[in-house]
């Protein structure tokens, strides 16, 4: 546990300790500051009467990302596929001639 760093975030005007490996510590930062570039984004845009609010769209803007990029992978996925199979006909064609 002595490989351990002790930070402290604030999102939303709020201090949460945690107890995280050096390395995460960067990654936690930088999304620390998105979420809060996020919500004074969705404040300024929207009407917002409470920050449970806009705290859950940033959550839902976030997951949808990821899902969009997860969705994006398997597209390029399957097309990388399919063109490795078609390069793969084309070379047992080649072969047997």
């Amino acid at each position: 546990m002595s490989d351990q760093l002790k930070i402290k975030l604030s999102i939303a005007n709020r201090v949460y300790p945690l107890t995280i490996a050096p390395s995460q510590e960067e990654g936690l930062r930088r999304a620390a500051k998105k979420i809060d570039a996020m919500i004074n984004q969705f404040e300024q845009n929207y009407s917002v009467r409470d920050k449970q609010d806009v705290l859950a769209m940033c959550a839902l803007q976030f997951a949808s990302q990821t899902e969009q990029r997860s969705i994006d992978r398997q597209e390029v996925s399957e097309e990388v596929q399919n063109k490795l199979l078609g390069l793969d006909e084309l070379l047992q064609r080649h072969l047997v001639s």
